[in-house]
């Protein structure tokens, strides 16, 4: 196991793009945790105003966000395993570079892996989306036919 410096400079280039991808699940990671403190921040305050009283709406509401928060968690758990399995994916360029293993299938098959998860979270990301912009919509129309 003589490495040289050049080896060295091509095992780097190799790993370049999975830590530009690594870079982009962890931004949307960010996102994600942004979205559920903003579900979680909402329940506490309807979970309040529920103590003192009880009202649909707020109960409605609440179940949506019940969903939205499913959805999220759902998302950022598909996330992380797409951020470990690109990791290991680097890993697994400098050892088989390194040492001359054959894991070039193992490589391939994790990175196939990887994007399922990351075309997963992604959709349960499109999904909360969804139910939040229906529940916007059908308060929203509740709104317009209220007489006032």
């Amino acid at each position: 196991m003589n490495i040289q410096i050049s080896d060295i400079g091509h095992i780097i280039q190799l790993s370049i793009a999975p830590v530009f991808l690594l870079t982009g699940v962890a931004t949307k990671l960010t996102v994600l945790m942004n979205r559920l403190a903003r579900i979680i921040d909402r329940t506490r305050e309807l979970k309040d105003r529920l103590r003192s009283g009880r009202d649909r709406a707020d109960e409605e509401e609440l179940e949506v966000l019940y969903q939205r928060w499913q959805l999220i968690n759902y998302a950022i758990t598909a996330s992380t395993a797409t951020g470990l399995l690109i990791c290991l994916v680097i890993a697994l360029l400098f050892l088989g570079d390194t040492t001359d293993l054959p894991v070039d299938r193992c490589i391939a098959v994790m990175f196939v892996i990887a994007m399922a998860a990351l075309i997963c979270s992604f959709m349960f990301l499109l999904r909360e989306v969804f139910v939040s912009f229906r529940y916007m919509r059908m308060h929203e129309a509740v709104l317009i036919q209220e007489p006032r």
